[in-house]
């Protein structure tokens, strides 16, 4: 296996104009590409939380879009993670949006 396998999840949240622009679904589609899984939602402070697992490396690239990228009319402002632990099993079939 390359460098940085095994099973990482990390929870997330994202602030800025992260809403009204897309960015759940853009998340969604980001994360399939990447073979994660997890969730993702607005929430009542006009910020994007989740959680994103799956193998360490591509959870790294998840959080570095998250971090800089978003969906193309999103303007993020920073992004927080927190309760980062290595998983043996993904606790999600796939990644979905929440209501």
């Amino acid at each position: 296996m390359a460098d940085g396998e095994g099973l990482l999840s990390v929870d997330y949240k994202v602030h800025g104009k992260v809403q009204g622009v897309f960015f759940r679904k853009y998340t969604q589609g980001e994360a399939k590409r990447l073979g994660l899984a997890g969730w993702v939602r607005n929430t009542s402070h006009g910020t994007v939380q989740g959680q994103i697992q799956g193998p360490t490396a591509r959870v790294q690239e998840m959080q570095e879009w998250l971090r800089k990228i978003g969906s193309p009319q999103s303007r993020i402002s920073r992004a927080e993670f927190s309760n980062e632990k290595k998983i043996e099993v993904l606790e999600h079939k796939e990644f979905q949006i929440l209501k």
